[in-house]
Parts: structure tokens; sequence; C-alpha cells
């Protein structure tokens, strides 16, 4: 068994350990609850600490992310006008714009690893009119695909009663 590290008292970043609270059940790491220099109490997992993973109790990250962005032109001119998430149809600018960490190649369909099957979603005003999983890709994509033409394209169908 490896020995215990002391760490109250010392300064991981803005954190300071306060007392050991407990063990990871994951990996047996000890935690260690923390006060941050914001005042805010958290507990972290010691190799995180030691490693500079973990600086704060998440602060850090919102001042990094508000300053990143109030330098940002193109965000601040739209900051605050809920129109610049939707198209001129209503629809939801994220409902259309493919993701970065898509790996499906089709927006609202995904793969789900712990049930092995395809899933498709869409959401209109709010709720899910789709969400429903698939055997094969191709037919979730299909699916995803019939659930915009009907909610997505104006007509004189009603949405609600249309799937």
């Amino acid at each position: 068994m490896s020995r215990m590290i002391e760490m109250k008292g010392k300064h991981f970043g803005r954190l300071t350990v306060i007392r050991q609270n407990g063990q990871d059940p994951k990996n047996a790491d000890l935690l260690w609850e923390c006060r941050c220099s914001c005042g805010n109490i958290v507990t972290v997992d010691g190799s995180r600490l030691r490693g500079g993973y973990v600086r704060s109790c998440g602060c850090l990250r919102r001042e990094l992310a508000r300053e990143r962005y109030t330098k940002n032109e193109g965000f601040t001119k739209n900051m605050g006008n809920p129109q610049n998430l939707r198209t001129s149809d209503g629809i939801m600018v994220s409902s259309i714009k493919e993701s970065q960490r898509n790996t499906s190649g089709v927006v609202g369909v995904s793969y789900d690893k712990t049930t092995d099957r395809w899933l498709a979603r869409l959401m209109y005003q709010g709720h899910y009119v789709l969400l429903k999983s698939f055997e094969t890709k191709a037919e979730a994509i299909d699916a995803r695909k019939e659930a915009e033409k009907v909610y997505w394209h104006k007509s004189k169908k009603n949405p609600q009663t249309a799937m």
C-alpha cells in the first residue's frame, strides 16, 4: 500500500486543501475538500489536484470564457438577441448545423454504444417530436429527414398531427 501524501493547507491554483474527504470509488484516489479563493467549497481527486488539472471550483473557467467572448466581435454584436439563434423560419441553428463532434455525418443522428442502436432526434418548439432508436443508420437518417419535412417546412399541415 502506498503512503498517503499529506495535502492539508497546500495551494493548487485558486484551491486551498482543507481536509481529506473520502476515497474515489472508481480509482481509489483520495478525495480532498478544498476552499476556492472565491469562497466555494469543492471536493477534488488528489491526483487531479497534484497534476494541475483542477485549479479552481469552476470560477476560473467562467472568467476565462467571459474574457474570451467579450473580445470576440462576432459574439458581442449578437449578444442579447435570441433571434440570432434561429433561422428566419424559427428553426434553431444548432439543429441544422453539424457540430465538430458529429460522427454520423447527419445532424440529429447518433450511435449509442450502450444499446448498439442508432438514435434520431428532432426538437420542435422546445419539445422532442422525434426521439427514437433504430437498428440501422439508414433508418435513423430517414426518420430524421422525414421529421424535418413535417416540422420544418412551411405547409398547411398541422405539425402536431402530422406524425
